[in-house]
């Protein structure tokens, strides 16, 4: 990718880099004999469906929306499941729809029997909670105590529901496959008993089998062992591992500006509105040409983005050099869990987005404007 014919501000996937990664997904869902579908929550960028659907056949959906995305650019039914549906939206929902996980009893009671109204066959499932995730961020465990995502062990019934085929869990988080072992352990330990009377079993997501020293032959083996232990079909909906390391998110400093020693280059871009997850969960995104400060470090300076929220930065990086209005900052691995939350908070610009092709070609797919944003409030 040439950064220097990169516009400002805008999310560049890499086409190369998709690739790659579809690939090593592909190659895991058939050594292990199970299927592995996107998650729209984590990479909905549908410019980039048609590489997609070369290699995963179907596609997780939260919402209507969603579920209609997948139809019309994933070109079939998804997978759907919401924490819950609505009675307004229910019908068309169907429509779009091959598996439905129901995330409670109640939602079961209320819903099941439209489901066999639909016109063509839809796979009812239950999600439920293995109460058990080493994700260290509360506000990405579902599995925490009290959790509103899925039915425990003491709240679930003797006797599996009629029509329900498939048991749903997802309490991962860019985690490894030794994580997903010690989640399995705990799901046969509490709903061992059904798992041998449904069909299909949905793993959800954060797999991130795509990072670097991912023990690809470990989750292999291990859906491959669950797999035949209950004679089912084994299904994984992760998000970051598609998109992961995929992209880039292009900005420019706007100005330099000083406070009691500590310079803040002011970008075009907005954590809030644009990373949003750098703020909430948090993390530090990697920036091409700079590092974490070090003692001895010349040219520090902490990046404000460009809304008018007070927190809308990040603490210092170094750089290799003197930043100056017009510079360019690349953030890194910005295409998952990036354009799917971003806002247009302040009315700030929307980064465009674009595609560097497997050619070397830059492809502009959307340029946003003062309409996307006055429609949205109208």
């Amino acid at each position: 990718m040439d950064y220097s014919k990169l516009p400002s501000p805008a999310f560049v996937l890499d086409e190369k880099l998709l690739r790659k990664n579809l690939e090593l997904i592909d190659w895991v869902q058939q050594e292990a004999d199970v299927q592995i579908i996107l998650a729209f929550k984590g990479f909905a960028m549908w410019s980039a469906f048609p590489m997609v659907r070369r290699y995963l056949k179907g596609a997780t959906a939260s919402s209507l929306n969603e579920a209609r995305l997948c139809y019309e650019e994933m070109k079939t039914r998804a997978h759907v499941y919401s924490p819950v549906y609505f009675e307004n939206e229910f019908d068309a929902l169907l429509e779009y729809t091959s598996h439905i996980v129901f995330n409670s009893l109640t939602q079961y009671d209320r819903f099941y029997k439209k489901v066999l109204t639909a016109n063509h066959k839809i796979s009812c499932g239950i999600r439920v909670n293995p109460e058990y995730s080493d994700v260290a961020t509360g506000l990405y465990n579902p599995s925490a105590p009290g959790s509103r995502l899925g039915v425990g062990r003491a709240e679930f019934p003797e006797v599996l529901p009629a029509g329900i085929e498939g048991v749903h869990f997802h309490v991962l988080c860019e985690s490894d496959s030794y994580s997903l072992e010690k989640v399995l352990q705990s799901l046969e330990e509490k709903f061992g008993k059904y798992l041998h009377q449904v069909k299909w079993v949905n793993m959800g997501g954060g797999h991130l089998m795509t990072r670097e020293g991912y023990d690809h032959q470990h989750l292999i083996r291990l859906l491959k062992n669950f797999r035949e232990k209950y004679n089912v079909h084994v299904i994984l909906e992760p998000g970051s591992a598609i998109a992961w390391n995929t992209g880039v998110l292009v900005s420019t400093v706007q100005d330099i500006v000083e406070h009691r020693g500590i310079k803040t280059a002011i970008l075009d871009v907005s954590f809030t509105a644009h990373m949003p997850d750098t703020l909430e969960m948090p993390y530090r995104p990697k920036i091409v040409d700079a590092t974490e400060p070090t003692e001895s470090g010349k040219y520090l300076f902490r990046l404000g983005g460009v809304s008018c929220l007070a927190g809308d930065y990040m603490e210092v990086y170094e750089f290799d050099h003197e930043l100056k209005a017009g510079d360019q900052i690349i953030f890194k691995d910005m295409i998952h869990y990036t354009m799917v939350k971003t806002t247009m908070f302040n009315g700030v610009n929307h980064p465009s987005i674009a595609i560097w092709t497997e050619d070397n070609q830059l492809k502009m797919v959307r340029e946003f404007h003062y309409e996307d944003f006055k429609g949205r409030l109208s």
